[in-house]
């Protein structure tokens, strides 16, 4: 792996399927959650419309999902702790996988390719197959390649479309 040399930028996917008590509805929980991204010093460059998807497996309710594209100087260890850290001020409790949740927020890809340690792998092991993830990602950020794949971020939503 060859890393870039800081800031790094890294592409965020955000979801919500509960009320917050603070910040109400499931989208207003998304651009709080991207204001907490901005006051813990991280560089919020650039936002996609939030998306309405459905539930996957037993979470039941809705999902409100987005991506961001952010700039940091941590490492990916160092932000995936920091990113916790928001879901634990915005409640969030480990619990079961799949089940509704107030914010979650997930690393997707990052800007020094492939990184892959006890508990994280950039890029995200799933989002190649996740629409909700793929959708605001390609219009945000359409030429993002992934390092695993080649294929851009665009071209990855577009073969998505195509199977489903």
């Amino acid at each position: 792996m060859t890393a870039a040399t800081p800031p790094y930028l890294y592409a965020i996917a955000l979801g919500s399927n509960r009320r917050h008590g603070r910040h109400g509805a499931p989208d207003r929980v998304i651009a709080a959650a991207l204001d907490a991204l901005a006051q813990n010093d991280l560089e919020v460059r650039a936002i996609s419309p939030v998306i309405r998807t459905p539930a996957l497996g037993p979470a039941g309710r809705s999902f409100a999902n987005a991506a961001a594209i952010i700039s940091a100087r941590d490492e990916p260890p160092a932000l995936l702790a920091r990113l916790k850290a928001i879901e634990r001020l915005f409640g969030r409790r480990p619990g079961r996988r799949w089940g509704p949740r107030v914010v979650d927020l997930d690393i997707i890809l990052w800007s020094g390719g492939i990184f892959a340690s006890a508990g994280l792998s950039i890029p995200h092991p799933a989002f190649r197959g996740r629409s909700f993830v793929l959708e605001p990602l390609a219009g945000l950020a359409p030429a993002w390649r992934d390092p695993v794949t080649g294929f851009s971020m665009a071209q990855l939503f577009a073969r998505l479309r195509r199977r489903g």
